[in-house]
């Protein structure tokens, strides 16, 4: 399998994707403009259509459309060779890839007609516009510098927010923006800073190493970060021809199948985990690569194959994730919108046009007698508002209890816990004078990852209760909207005489109110599952809800017992009384454990009863968000079904009503909307129909 055809097909593939996208958008656009000018028609004629929520979903999808590109974010721990890795993708050497320095900022990678890098500030500083050059410069660093800030808990430049780096690639021309991210086995600080990007990809590219097998620092991130989260995660073992270098005859093919596939159970031992719901995934997903190798290649030869690098198998996975599941799916929404926008559409016109003929008083009567049926409307949306709210306080409840029932019993814990997260530097070294801030340092920090990534493991679980409570809403969504088609159907029927069927020759099967589908989470265009579309749509973010964890809790304050000189205290007294043996280090070790332990229970319930009401009302927002949704939109169908009448009814009262004018226009409404839906149905099928 040749590179240079997999990056030719997905640069097609993405061509392709890029068109259809803009094709869609330009379809809903021309809806946009033939509903926004048929309504302004009809104050001077029949009356509006009550067809105001049409024109603004259509609108919003339309501009998410036309700015619509595919996010990767690359992560990895410090020296895995991610920006030679991505260098390789893009057939130049654009990022800095030196064995030393590395890159010291979040770096987005997107296409500009002219190289330039853009670097922004946290503070009131401007954007400032470097060359490339300069760039590489001046934002790396090197690893003595990097351990320092490690040490510090430092960021290399604390006011910087990111860089954008613009290149005219064919890649990036395409719609692919590439994130570069600072390595995770740096300052907590920075690793806050590359994973709160997360949520703003479509995929991830998590970069490995084949000469250090899944370390614990990456199976912490793996588990505490990217596990059980929904995300799309590509795990890429870079490095793959070193293995090689570590054998006694490099050139023995026996000695080194066995060497790699040692390797290979290796990751397939850590990473499986990972693919629990769908182990097939695990041969998707995985790839071992050679990032240097394909780099010299494609430097001495853009056209050369890369054949036997793993990246024509790793593009061919990318291509199919990206133009075909992510595109498709995305595209499928904005059809099922301008399904639903048409048929809304149509059943208004369907239903203006016998009631033109009839006289105020004969049209007044017939909205008398469907009062019945807008007040069950009123009725179930009251009664989804009522179940939309005792669902948000069951569970603010059920997840702000298990917050502090999971904080309380850390303590229960902690001994065999935090066995992984303790310092390595010895005892020994702790009882010198020199090294007890070094030992201070290390000590804190390994206790905030202790705290970060247990309360991460609570995240998890607390945003799967939170997806069981919006798919709870979904069913009931559907529920709701069944009935209340069906009441809409019997109005109709008792305003015209007869039912309105939606068009036959579309290919829509989802008939729910269109209000009914956004609550079931089938026309947004974020990512991720019905609770993921709402959290996302809050601005959910449980870093914001719970910060600095230590400073909420006051356990700095018990930190600095490691500070005092000479040392005072349980820890210190027990220290200084057993001698400088291995055994009474490992004693000591175990006492300093322990009197932590001790030291941390008393904050325990300060910080359960401190943080369940910020997550009760964080929780309670992110469904009174969604209520807020919902019953507009509710709302907005009751009062346009309402419109619709009162409109024509005004302007009978007001006007003379051309029967036959209005009639063509209505007639002509409703077939330009349905030539625009069509066109958007089989530039979609134009995808589907795509090579797979």
């Amino acid at each position: 399998m040749s590179t240079k055809m997999e990056t030719t097909n997905f640069i097609h593939d993405l061509d392709r994707v890029a068109r259809v996208r803009a094709e869609i958008a330009s379809n809903l656009n021309q809806i946009n403009k033939t509903l926004e000018q048929s309504e302004s028609a009809g104050e001077h004629n029949s009356g509006k259509l009550g067809l105001e929520r049409d024109i603004e979903d259509i609108y919003k999808v339309s501009k998410n459309l036309q700015q619509g590109r595919f996010r990767l974010l690359v992560l990895g721990d410090m020296k895995r060779g991610k920006s030679t890795f991505l260098n390789a993708l893009i057939g130049e050497n654009l990022l800095p890839s030196d064995v030393n320095p590395c890159t010291a900022l979040l770096t987005v990678l997107r296409y500009g007609a002219q190289k330039k890098v853009t670097v922004y500030f946290n503070d009131e500083t401007l954007p400032q516009e470097i060359d490339l050059e300069s760039f590489k410069h001046r934002y790396t660093i090197d690893p003595d510098q990097a351990k320092r800030l490690q040490q510090e808990e430092k960021l290399a430049f604390p006011n910087v927010s990111h860089a954008v780096v613009q290149y005219p690639l064919p890649l990036l021309e395409k719609g692919i923006e590439i994130v570069d991210s600072p390595g995770l086995n740096d300052t907590e600080a920075r690793n806050e800073l590359s994973l709160s990007y997360i949520n703003n990809c479509h995929a991830i590219l998590f970069v490995l190493k084949a000469t250090q097998p899944c370390t614990l620092e990456e199976r912490r991130y793996i588990e505490n970060y990217l596990k059980g989260r929904g995300l799309t995660v590509f795990f890429l073992i870079n490095a793959w021809d070193e293995i090689r270098k570590g054998l006694i005859d490099p050139e023995d093919s026996e000695e080194l199948a066995a060497a790699e596939e040692k390797v290979r159970q290796v990751f397939q031992a850590n990473l499986m985990d990972y693919f629990q719901v769908e182990a097939q995934a695990y041969q998707k997903r995985v790839f071992e690569i050679y990032s240097l190798m394909a780099l010299r290649r494609r430097v001495k030869n853009s056209e050369d194959s890369l054949e036997g690098t793993g990246f024509p198998e790793l593009m061919a996975a990318l291509n199919s994730f990206l133009t075909k599941e992510r595109a498709i799916a995305e595209m499928r929404q904005a059809k099922i919108l301008a399904q639903q926008v048409y048929n809304h559409v149509h059943e208004a016109i369907e239903r203006r046009i016998p009631l033109l003929d009839q006289d105020v008083n004969q049209l007044k009567q017939q909205i008398n007698e469907v009062a019945p049926e807008f007040e069950k409307l009123t009725e179930i949306r009251d009664q989804f508002q009522e179940e939309i709210r005792i669902t948000r306080n069951r569970t603010a409840k059920a997840v702000a209890n298990s917050f502090r029932d999971y904080i309380l019993n850390l303590g229960n814990t902690f001994e065999s816990d935090f066995v992984r997260y303790q310092p390595d530097l010895g005892f020994l070294d702790f009882l010198q004078q020199g090294k007890r801030d070094e030992f201070n340092a290390a000590f804190k920090r390994a206790f905030e990852r202790y705290i970060n990534e247990k309360i991460s493991a609570w995240e998890v679980t607390a945003e799967r209760d939170i997806s069981e409570a919006f798919l709870e809403l979904a069913r009931s969504a559907a529920n709701y909207g069944a009935i209340y088609g069906k009441i809409a159907d019997k109005m109709t029927e008792k305003l015209i005489g007869k039912k309105v069927y939606a068009n036959t020759t579309m290919d829509s099967a989802d008939t729910s109110p269109a209000w009914a589908s956004w609550a079931m989470g089938f026309l947004s265009l974020a990512s991720g599952n019905v609770a993921g579309v709402f959290l996302a749509g809050a601005g959910f973010d449980w870093k914001n809800i719970l910060v600095n964890w230590l400073a909420v809790w006051g356990i700095t304050a018990f930190l600095l017992i490691f500070t005092t000189t000479p040392f005072i205290g349980p820890i210190g007294v027990g220290l200084m009384g057993l001698g400088v043996g291995a055994f009474q280090a490992d004693q000591a070790r175990k006492q300093l454990i322990q009197a932590t332990k001790k030291e941390l229970v008393k904050y325990l319930p300060q910080l359960a009863e401190e943080q369940w009401q910020s997550i009760h009302d964080a929780v309670n927002e992110c469904f009174d968000d969604y209520e807020r949704q919902v019953i507009k939109r509710l709302n907005d169908d009751i009062k346009s079904r309402k419109a619709e009448l009162d409109n024509l009814v005004e302007q009978k009262e007001s006007n003379q009503v051309n029967r036959e004018t209005e009639l063509k226009r209505l007639r002509s409404l409703d077939a330009e909307v349905l030539s625009k839906v069509h066109g958007i149905e089989s530039v979609y099928g134009y995808l589907l129909a795509a090579p797979m």
